[in-house]
């Protein structure tokens, strides 16, 4: 929320004076390793130029498609602000495309993933990384997590296509680099990981160790 108090003049003294102390912040971290990859997440969305504006069709990966899920399906936040993101959820949807985007805009499923990868490598965005996505089944991990499904089967290999491997670790390389999040096995789970569900995805034939691997090009690249 804007600062209310003082008049414009004052106000806008105010907003350059903070920008100077982050870019200042930024630049004595960056030499210094001072501040933690999460903090410099933190203040690189503060900068001028880098905002996330909440606006209608708004997407966080470019070349997503924007497709609304229900509200009823995820929690309105500021995220990094109010909540610390330092994992990737990788699922599964066990159905098509189609009736995955259909079920999270149902208020009735109370659940939603922040994105939707298909065979093809198609990306569609349906819950803003600013909000809490019901994804992962745990309060706690939906909190603190991008959750990313794959349109597929999880006991058909053949789900799993080098379109979608390669576009899904771009998309999450870039969401890495957002929040400051290791690229490795603990940073980057499978929902079948995340405490106290039952899920299996994304099961036995989704490929890790490529996954990341191609994570890590697309994060150097």
């Amino acid at each position: 929320m804007g600062d209310v108090r003082g008049g414009a003049g004052s106000d806008r003294d105010r907003r350059i004076g903070r920008r100077a102390l982050l870019v200042g912040g930024l630049a004595t971290a960056a030499g210094s390793a001072v501040l933690a990859r999460g903090e410099l997440a933190r203040l690189w969305w503060r900068l001028p130029g880098v905002e996330r504006p909440r606006v209608a069709g708004a997407v966080d990966f470019r070349g997503a498609r924007w497709v609304a899920a229900s509200p009823a399906n995820y929690r309105r936040a500021d995220r990094p602000d109010d909540y610390r993101v330092d994992r990737v959820v990788v699922h599964v949807t066990q159905g098509g495309y189609a009736s995955a985007v259909k079920v999270f805009q149902d208020p009735a499923h109370g659940a939603a993933a922040h994105y939707v990868v298909d065979a093809g490598g198609a990306v569609t965005q349906l819950v803003r990384e600013l909000d809490v996505a019901f994804h992962a089944g745990n309060r706690s991990f939906n909190e603190r997590s991008v959750g990313i499904e794959h349109v597929g089967f999880v006991e058909r290999a053949s789900s799993f296509t080098p379109a979608m491997y390669a576009s899904s670790a771009r998309l999450t390389a870039t969401v890495c680099a957002r929040y400051g999040i290791p690229v490795d096995r603990e940073h980057i789970i499978g929902h079948v990981e995340v405490p106290g569900t039952d899920h299996t995805d994304p099961g036995p034939h989704w490929d890790w160790d490529r996954y990341l691997e191609l994570v890590r090009r697309a994060a150097r690249a």
